[in-house]
């Protein structure tokens, strides 16, 4: 069973509450409007579970927190909130996590722009700190980012995606993110790039396995009401539980899956009849184990490093992130 995320915070409770400031800091502008989209975000934030992925990283290395990892968790939970807002208006989306989205209150024009100030601002507080190593990996995460992005859209039109390209998907689009924070977190106290390498096909692997988790809770499996959404098919997203039952399923099956995510996926009755047919067909099952597979491969990886209250942390923030309910 997973740890409490206060129990986990313990290693670097200081260090987040000293981050919140930091962070806010990183945030202001000189111009009213943008400040008042700023604290609105901010008053919303989530569980700022990739800031965390930063700091664990760093002092499960050195307990000499600096302004260096300060630096690469307000970067990368900056650039994690422009993405945010840029995928609001991608997807049309009127709530994140339960509030009014920006592009729902301030209009798409106004969240594109908000969402490119958040990236600018972002790549300048690290140059403006010298921070080359957390910019090369944020870059090289917003790079993977975009073209998950536009390799999904691709995917969405044809419907003809594979295991691998999936895979290739989400490991841009969700798991860069999850690396770069890991990796720049590490380098931020160790100055070591076969350290912060390793560092990175650790958050790799836990991204991949975060994303799985999402897909499952589309099927209402494992969430905290487990009533099945069914918001991927009516985006035209092909998630693992769907692809495993697609490509195992007779012609006919297959024909009608297929047939209701492009022409009737915004009927409710047909999208709950795929549901059912990957539930009965082992879509869940299937995608629940390869989850545990990539969470497996993660948590094996950080047995090459020294055990640290850190560490354990690290270990039990995986647990966590793996197997939330919402």
């Amino acid at each position: 069973m997973s740890k409490s995320l206060e129990t986990i915070k313990g290693p670097i409770k200081k260090e987040l509450k000293q981050f919140e400031s930091h962070f806010k800091e990183s945030m202001k502008s000189q111009v009213a409007l943008l400040d008042k989209i700023m604290y609105y975000i901010i008053q919303r934030k989530g569980k700022q579970i990739r800031p965390m992925f930063v700091f664990l990283s760093a002092k499960m290395f050195s307990d000499n927190i600096d302004e260096s990892t300060f630096t690469a968790a307000s970067l990368i939970e900056i650039l994690h909130t422009a993405s945010l807002v840029h995928d609001d208006v991608v997807d049309d989306a009127h709530l994140r996590r339960g509030f009014f989205s920006v592009s729902a209150l301030w209009k798409n024009k106004v969240a594109v722009l908000v969402g490119d100030h958040l990236l600018v601002r972002g790549l300048t507080l690290a140059l403006d700190k010298d921070e080359i190593y957390s910019l090369k990996a944020i870059t090289k995460a917003f790079n993977e980012i975009t073209e998950g992005e536009l390799i999904q859209i691709e995917k969405a039109r044809k419907l003809d995606i594979k295991e691998d390209i999936y895979y290739d998907i989400i490991k841009k689009k969700t798991a860069s993110l999850m690396a770069a924070a890991c990796s720049a977190g590490a380098y931020s106290t160790t100055k070591d790039k076969e350290i912060s390498e390793k560092m990175w096909q650790f958050g790799e692997k836990v991204g991949i396995a975060y994303q799985i988790r999402d897909d499952l809770f589309d099927y209402g499996e494992g969430g905290s009401i487990g009533k099945p959404k069914g918001i991927d098919i009516k985006e035209r997203k092909m998630t693992l539980p769907l692809i495993h039952v697609l490509n195992k399923s007779d012609r006919k099956t297959k024909r009608f899956i297929i047939n209701t995510v492009k022409k009737h996926n915004k009927d409710s009755a047909k999208v709950n009849q795929v549901i059912k047919i990957v539930k009965e067909n082992g879509g869940l099952d299937y995608a629940a184990g390869v989850m545990q597979n990539y969470k497996n491969e993660a948590l094996k990886l950080l047995e090459h490093f020294p055990e640290t209250p850190a560490r354990n942390s690290l270990r039990e923030l995986v647990n966590f992130a793996i197997d939330r309910k919402t």
